[in-house]
């Protein structure tokens, strides 16, 4: 049975992706399928940043308390016991003391500072609850970014894999008629070089690829040595918007316009503690004792001797001149408080610029997917034509080549697209504070 070049070649490359195809099958099987979801669940759960700040939140949690701020009293109790021999020409004893007692103190009012305090501890701990929350924001959206970088790498590996096998078989084809005298050297040459270029891109872009994963398992705090597949489609899917609307989400939803109100309102409460000063203060200290006294006498025995003292006491203290300290303290928590109106002021303006231009970069990258869809499906049609010509020897080597490469570029480039698109728009999300309610 005789079989010309092209069956040879052909031949050669079936058995080339039999074999792709049952080592490809392989891997698969021993790696886990992860999804979007999956991973920002995983994040969630045991990202690093998100732990260490759950642990802050947890802290200002226990801090807010009433007995942080001052509103009970402290109450301490006390034992004692004394020994001691005494020695002297008539007669000697030896003496046993026994003492207890509880003492109370207890500020019953200093110019509202406890309720000021507590009124604090609330706003801290809601301060520490938004940067929870923008913690998990920013975890969410470096997860997003970090799954579809994953599929970036892995379809800019499947496109640089087919550009590599079609290069493979160029080569082969051209090195087969070689042997029969119908190529010359520099046409195999030419054909090697191409091959040997597309090979070592494509090997660069499998440690790419390996490095994306590894990235994505860094932020689901994934140490382990268990391989992921991601079952995610790679594609972007555009979403109509209102610059106003996004605006109204923003001022609604931003937690780091929240921090600012909750620094403010701190600000504010500053400026009473400062001015609590000025009011008295009320306390109570009391406390009660017993103390039991025995006389070991050499020659008469022991006496004992209770002694019992109760007391308490009220002090209304007013500082009546403190060399201006109060009144620059008052004045300064008001400049840091108009200052703190600058900045929420500053943030707002900012923040509402930060959105109108990452809205017109919305639009303009949605523009720019569709025209990459469109020169991707242009460069495949003349991609399929090129090498139909040049199987049957209507343009030469260097023409294909050319031709190739405008093909693989276009590739990339709706690749990319597609990537800078959803970045975009996961920032949009973020910047109107919907992106947890988007991926909840």
């Amino acid at each position: 049975m005789y079989f010309n070049q092209d069956k040879i070649v052909m031949l050669g490359r079936m058995s080339k992706l039999l074999l792709l195809f049952l080592l490809v099958g392989f891997s698969v099987q021993g790696q886990n399928l992860l999804s979007l979801e999956e991973a920002i669940a995983k994040s969630l759960e045991n990202n690093y940043d998100i732990t260490l700040i759950r642990r802050n939140q947890q802290i200002a949690e226990i801090r807010n308390n009433w007995g942080t701020a001052g509103r009970y009293p402290y109450i301490s109790a006390s034992l004692g016991a004394d020994y001691s021999l005494n020695d002297n020409s008539n007669d000697d004893f030896i003496q046993n003391r026994y003492s207890g007692g509880v003492t109370v103190n207890w500020t019953l009012f200093d110019g509202f500072a406890v309720n000021i305090s507590k009124q604090r501890l609330v706003e801290l701990e809601d301060l520490s609850q938004q940067n929870t929350a923008i913690v998990v924001e920013g975890t969410i959206q470096a997860v997003v970014l970090a799954y579809y970088a994953v599929l970036l790498e892995k379809e800019r590996l499947d496109v640089l894999k087919e550009v590599m096998l079609l290069s493979e078989d160029r080569f082969d084809r051209v090195d087969q008629r070689r042997e029969f005298g119908s190529a010359v050297t520099f046409d195999v040459l030419q054909a090697q070089n191409a091959f040997l270029s597309d090979k070592t891109s494509f090997l660069n872009q499998e440690v790419a690829y390996k490095n994306a994963l590894r990235d994505l398992k860094f932020l689901m705090a994934d140490n382990g040595s268990v391989s992921y597949e991601l079952n995610g489609t790679f594609e972007a899917i555009p979403v109509e918007y209102k610059l106003s609307d996004l605006h109204g989400q923003m001022a609604a939803n931003n937690k780091s316009l929240k921090n600012q109100y909750i620094n403010q309102n701190l600000l504010e409460n500053a400026v009473l503690e400062a001015k609590s000063a000025y009011y008295p203060s009320l306390s109570f200290a009391g406390g009660a004792t017993h103390t039991r006294t025995g006389n070991d006498y050499e020659s008469s025995g022991i006496s004992w001797a209770n002694v019992n003292n109760m007391y308490g006491n009220f002090t209304l203290s007013y500082n009546l001149f403190s060399g201006g300290n109060r009144k620059r303290a008052v004045q300064i928590a008001k400049i840091e408080e108009s200052n703190g109106e600058v900045e929420l002021t500053q943030m707002k303006h900012e923040l509402s610029n930060k959105m109108d231009n990452l809205y017109e970069l919305y639009l303009v990258r949605k523009e720019l997917l569709g025209i990459a869809n469109e020169n991707m499906e242009t460069a495949r049609l003349n991609y399929q034509i090129a090498q139909e010509k040049f199987e049957n020897g209507a343009i030469n080597s260097f023409n294909f080549r050319d031709v190739q490469l405008i093909y693989l570029n276009a590739s990339l480039q709706k690749l990319q697209a597609v990537y800078n698109f959803i970045d975009t728009h996961t920032a949009l999300l973020r910047m109107a504070g919907t992106i947890i309610q988007q991926y909840e």
